[in-house]
């Protein structure tokens, strides 16, 4: 009996396509616009921000972060301080290299020296790594409050290491602080690796408090302007984006407004839940499953769908 498909060995034997290219690859290596035509050139004399560098950089830091859980598990009191300093010492070597690759990007724009370009990005990387203390203790206070939220949590191990939430907010708290430090190209790649990892979409512009939580996590989108308190807690598909994009009068985005949420202390927001535009959701408020709200709501407020169709109804916009 034969077979209907050629085996492996045939394939493989089989000579190689004889294809016409030329052309086509010169048209693919045209820089394409003005814009694209100057980053062609700072390509030229500096390499660009690497993927794949930026995940190592994560994973490294996560291990100085908590060395037992993503470093070494066997590690004595004293190995582990000499561990830190190894693997620190390692990837701040790592995200400087990074830094200076995005600001002969942005120098090259102001006309900077590459003196210039060294000077800031080691200022960069020295101001990131004064903040790594103070980084570490935020994502205790997520990761504690991960624990205390779902009755689900055996320990804070398990958390720590299955928990999507706490994966999303480790990523954003690094990338965010880097957004701070004037390196925004480095953090919006390290906030959409966490993206692809968790599948909670956190910009790395927004501000969010200590003991933040979201349970499950999957959909979940936090704009770029938005402002989070402390102990918040959010379900999966939540989304704290724009209402409206103003444009200008060529018709063009206008940038750097705020266009999202702010969000008070120990409010919770239940899944599906759309929150559009620079409304304030008062502290203590709760906001019930699959609500779409582009209003305020006062502390200790409760919005649920019911209300809002009830609202409706009073209105005369309802059936």
């Amino acid at each position: 009996m034969t077979s209907e498909h050629p085996s492996s060995s045939s394939a493989l034997s089989q000579p190689p396509l004889s294809l016409d290219l030329d052309e086509i690859i010169a048209q693919l290596s045209k820089p394409r616009g003005e814009s694209f035509h100057s980053w062609s050139q700072s390509r030229n004399h500096f390499p660009l921000p690497s993927r794949e560098a930026l995940f190592r950089i994560v994973d490294r830091l996560r291990a100085v972060l908590f060395p037992y859980h993503f470093g070494n598990p066997d590690l004595g009191e004293t190995s582990s301080r000499y561990f830190i300093g190894h693997t620190l010492n390692e990837v701040l070597q790592l995200l400087h290299h990074q830094v200076c690759r995005e600001q002969w990007l942005l120098g090259s724009q102001l006309h900077w020296s590459s003196d210039q370009i060294e000077t800031h990005a080691q200022g960069t990387v020295q101001a990131f790594a004064t903040q790594l203390p103070h980084l570490k203790a935020l994502l205790e206070t997520d990761i504690t409050a991960a624990y205390r939220g779902d009755p689900a949590a055996r320990n804070l191990d398990e958390v720590l290491f299955c928990y999507p939430g706490v994966t999303a907010i480790t990523y954003h708290r690094i990338a965010h602080a880097l957004y701070r430090l004037e390196s925004p190209l480095l953090a919006r790649i390290i906030s959409e690796i966490g993206h692809s990892l968790t599948g909670i979409d956190i910009h790395p512009g927004a501000s969010i408090g200590n003991s933040f939580f979201i349970d499950h996590g999957t959909g979940v989108v936090i704009g770029a302007t938005t402002v989070i308190g402390d102990r918040v807690r959010l379900y999966q598909a939540v989304t704290l984006g724009a209402k409206s994009f103003p444009r200008d009068e060529s018709g063009s985005l206008i940038k750097g407004q705020a266009r999202h949420p702010i969000i008070e202390d120990d409010v919770v927001i239940y899944s599906g839940a759309t929150i559009l535009g620079r409304v304030t959701i008062g502290r203590g408020a709760t906001i019930g499953g699959n609500v779409w709200l582009t209003r305020s709501v006062p502390p200790g407020g409760f919005i649920s769908q019911a209300q809002l169709r009830q609202e409706m109804f009073d209105d005369g916009s309802g059936i």
